[in-house]
């Protein structure tokens, strides 16, 4: 890959050169790079679910820059050689991940994270049989990290089920016994 500057021979070309290079510009930059060539192998279920995966994350983000303030967010947080396509893309890539439930008094604490937002926890109680007692969402305390449910039943020997749920709808889901 060679980025180029200052080239009036490049400055409006965009595309496949002989068949050999791509030129295309990103960031104000043009960039000329090999082209690939296709696979000749078939592909393992691996590379199928990342492309899937990829498929539904594209998806995602030609839908949310449409909206200029999730574009906005996204934008903020990109860096150098990003823009708020590639970190919408980042973002449905990955799911939330719950660290820790603590279960003090009445109270159910979470400790979610995302590389860039948990939009709602989501606490579910059920009792022995599996049947749902109770369920709301949770609320973020102010260091942005800790979710808190003041749970109304504790039902002996039931459980907890949490869901951690990030901006694209990505869930986590993890389950705490009730002694």
């Amino acid at each position: 890959m060679a980025i180029v500057k200052d080239s009036l021979l490049l400055d409006k070309v965009r595309g496949v050169l002989g068949n050999e290079f791509v030129i295309y510009e990103r960031n104000g930059q043009i960039i000329i790079a090999k082209k690939r060539g296709p696979s000749k192998g078939k592909p393992t279920t691996k590379q199928l679910e990342a492309r899937y995966k990829m498929k539904v994350a594209v998806a995602y983000a030609k839908a949310v820059i449409m909206d200029p303030e999730i574009k906005a967010y996204y934008k903020s947080l990109a860096g150098p050689g990003q823009n708020a396509f590639n970190m919408a893309v980042r973002d449905a890539y990955q799911s939330p991940e719950i660290q820790d439930i603590q279960f003090e008094a009445e109270t159910v604490v979470v400790t979610a994270k995302n590389e860039f937002r948990v939009a709602e926890v989501n606490v579910r109680v059920e009792d022995a049989r599996g049947v749902i007692l109770e369920r709301g969402k949770a609320l973020l305390s102010r260091n942005g990290v800790h979710w808190s449910y003041k749970v109304s039943t504790v039902p002996p020997g039931g459980k907890l089920v949490i869901v951690a749920v990030d901006l694209p709808g990505n869930e986590t889901v993890r389950e705490l016994q009730i002694e």
